[in-house]
């Protein structure tokens, strides 16, 4: 049984390390964006309406994210296979890490107890980290709603 994430960052915290494979093949870890700004936006699940939209949302915003030196990586729990199908059924651009183990969604606080119509059970709470090119948290939005998210992440990571 995974355990609960009982870590709460806050701003100016260091961002925990992370090292995970991803979409595509390969891994990313933490330090490939090491003085860079990077943002880290974590979702339930690949191919659910919002996960999709929030995705895609990214994806036609990664233009703007690039030319302003920003990177951008979507986390979720499912496995690689499951992002690669995601990433050519919606031709995203982002690069997706998988968290099956839910090691980087505790070490980011986001793997929490949720309910829905009176069940409770443990998931990624949607939740976007900025990370400063020096490493340490620069912003973060807990409890995201998706519609006009990626356009609040691209004005904040542009400020700094």
């Amino acid at each position: 049984m995974t355990e609960v994430s009982t870590i709460q960052l806050n701003l100016g915290d260091k961002a925990p390390d992370f090292h995970l494979p991803r979409d595509g093949g390969g891994d990313v870890r933490l330090a490939d964006f090491a003085g860079k700004p990077l943002v880290v936006y974590f979702y339930p699940k690949d191919d659910t309406t919002a996960c999709t939209t929030e995705s895609i949302s990214f994806t036609a915003l990664a233009p703007e994210f690039h030319k302003a030196g920003i990177a951008i990586l979507g986390v979720s729990p499912d496995s690689v296979k499951s992002h690669d199908k995601f990433v050519r059924k919606h031709a995203l651009s982002i690069p997706l890490a998988s968290d099956e183990e839910k090691t980087m969604a505790i070490a980011y606080g986001v793997w929490r107890e949720k309910s829905m119509y009176g069940r409770t059970y443990m998931g990624v709470v949607r939740s976007t980290f900025l990370i400063g090119a020096d490493g340490l948290i620069a912003r973060i939005w807990d409890k995201v709603k998706v519609a006009g998210h990626a356009e609040d992440v691209l004005a904040a990571a542009k400020e700094l």
